[in-house]
């Protein structure tokens, strides 16, 4: 099963005819603009009449409309300060939904009364991102029980002169590409999507792309070059179906290189805690834990499919399952990192840190010969991420990032695309943290507590990244890697972290960031 495909409509009013392929349509109703087909219009009027027509989804018979069905999701206020553009996907995401139910294959997604200004500049392609996503349906439901969304196509169109949806339906669809395959290796359980089967399903998907796939598999030379991603490992390589690997990524433009982006992602396809075992049902849904390397190869499958010119993209996914056995790394332990540096291990528990630490290291010796790098590590790394500022990204960024403006550029664009950040600074307390206690470490991973119990528990650990993988700098003249960590624990999955959907963020707010210039004018 692939995405359902976006289909711009340019001429609305032949598009919601009867006589249309559409099987219903789906309107998606913003600001009351007075601009809408009379026939529209009137079907306004009689919806709000209805009882309870006042919120929420409305189906109702209409003979003149494509399909003889109307489906009405407004958006509810748009002109107070708490509103944003993820009003429009949520009518989006629930009309969709319901147009679903009802058996709809192919649904026009009408989007009407998009106020001016920049806030909702990019409302309609929001709209359409929400509603594709709605059709997503569980890979092992799939592949077990052949279940699937009835939807194959969605049309796209809107009364509002400046939307444009034909100059958004070749991104939309590249966007959802990568996004049904993040979904896809996030919230697969645990057996299905071990290391080596997402590295399998990795090498599939790429090998049709331009992007380059390498997988390296464990064995005397990964636990040299990955030394404290294979000691997370450690418990598991009793099992061969559990053994670890890295999957590497690489997209090149056809043309010159102007600026390198290098990702990390932490894949940590089940998390029992290790020594440090999770107890008291926190253990539930730790197969979401791999969302740093899924959102990462997502965004690597947009990539080949927009082939931006002038960029060279790089990404290293950390594959492991951190298990609990007779030969698991326990507290304690100092363990040095593939840059050099001594770790004490603090809690078996904080084993993202230590498998993006390697994979950062790696591309750090990439970095030193790229042309205009810049770095991020992707992770659902900390509880107290989710605890601190919710359904949000949180941003972490050393003073090089913070200098080019990666963060906030980040944040301005994520409220535009509805792929919202939340920007944190590191400060001197962070370094201090885990700053070495004894002359037999160079740093710890953290303490033994847990980090939502922890001040600044998700800003420390950009702290230990940046030592760890010797991103920091060693004297006073020499030049930082610009390193953004972006913390997903909170964004990662929606409605639940053991059985909600995952989200494949923070991948298009990096995307509309990082590539603006592929977004339609």
């Amino acid at each position: 099963m692939t995405p359902p495909l976006i289909r711009s409509v340019t001429n609305h009013s032949a598009a919601i005819a009867q006589a249309s392929k559409w099987d219903c349509v789906v309107w998606i109703r913003g600001a009351d603009t007075g601009t809408v087909d009379a026939a529209l219009a009137q079907l306004w009027d009689s919806w709000q009449t209805l009882s309870g027509a006042s919120g929420g989804v409305g189906l109702m018979a209409a003979p003149a409309l494509a399909g003889g069905r109307l489906i009405i999701a407004p958006t509810g206020p748009l002109w107070r300060e708490r509103d944003d553009v993820r009003r429009f996907a949520k009518a989006g995401a629930d009309g969709l939904a319901r147009a679903a139910g009802i058996g709809a294959a192919r649904p026009l997604l009408l989007v009407t009364g998009i106020p001016a200004g920049p806030k909702y500049k990019y409302a309609l392609a929001v709209a359409a991102l929400a509603a594709q996503a709605s059709c997503w349906v569980p890979l092992e439901g799939r592949e077990a029980n052949n279940i699937s969304s009835c939807v194959s196509e969605i049309g796209l169109t809107c009364i509002d002169d400046d939307a444009r949806p034909e100059a958004w339906e070749a991104w939309l669809n590249a966007v959802e590409n990568g996004r049904w395959l993040a979904r896809d290796l996030c919230g697969t359980e645990p057996e299905r999507m071990a290391p080596l089967r997402f590295a399998h399903d990795c090498e599939q998907v790429f090998a049709s792309t331009s992007v380059r796939v390498e997988t390296i598999y464990s064995g005397p030379a990964f636990a040299a070059n990955y030394p404290l991603l294979n000691a997370v490992a450690r418990a598991s390589l009793t099992v061969p179906r559990h053994h670890p690997c890295v999957v590497r990524l690489e997209y090149k433009p056809q043309g010159p290189v102007e600026r390198t982006l290098l990702f990390a992602g932490k894949g940590v396809t089940y998390d029992t805690g290790g020594a440090d075992l999770k107890t008291g049902g926190s253990m539930a849904g730790m197969s979401r834990d791999k969302g740093g390397a899924a959102a990462v190869a997502g965004l690597m499958r947009t990539i080949a499919e927009l082939a931006p010119p002038g960029i060279h993209a790089i990404a290293e996914l950390g594959l492991v399952r951190n298990s609990i056995g007779a030969d698991a790394f326990v507290s304690d332990e100092i363990i040095t990192s593939h840059a050099g540096k001594r770790v004490r291990i603090g809690n078996t528990d904080a084993e993202g840190r230590l498998v993006l630490a390697d994979l950062l290291s790696h591309l750090r010796e990439q970095a030193t010969t790229a042309i205009n790098p810049r770095l991020f590590s992707v992770a659902t790394l900390t509880g107290h991420a989710a605890r601190a500022i919710g359904p949000y990204t949180a941003i972490v960024e050393n003073e090089a990032a913070r200098a080019l403006g990666t963060g906030a550029e980040l944040e301005r664009v994520g409220d535009l695309i509805g792929d919202a950040f939340d920007p944190q600074r590191l400060r001197p307390e962070d370094w201090d943290f885990i700053a070495a206690k004894s002359a037999a470490e160079d740093l710890i991973s953290c303490n033994n507590a847990a980090s939502s119990a922890t001040p600044r528990g998700h800003q420390f650990p950009a702290a230990f990244l940046a030592i760890a993988a010797g991103l920091e700098s060693t004297s006073d003249d020499a030049t930082t890697l610009a390193f953004t960590h972006l913390d997903i624990a909170g964004s990662a999955i929606e409605q639940g972290w053991a059985h909600g959907r995952p989200s494949a963020r923070p991948l298009v707010g990096m995307l509309a960031a990082l590539l603006a210039d592929q977004l339609p004018s």
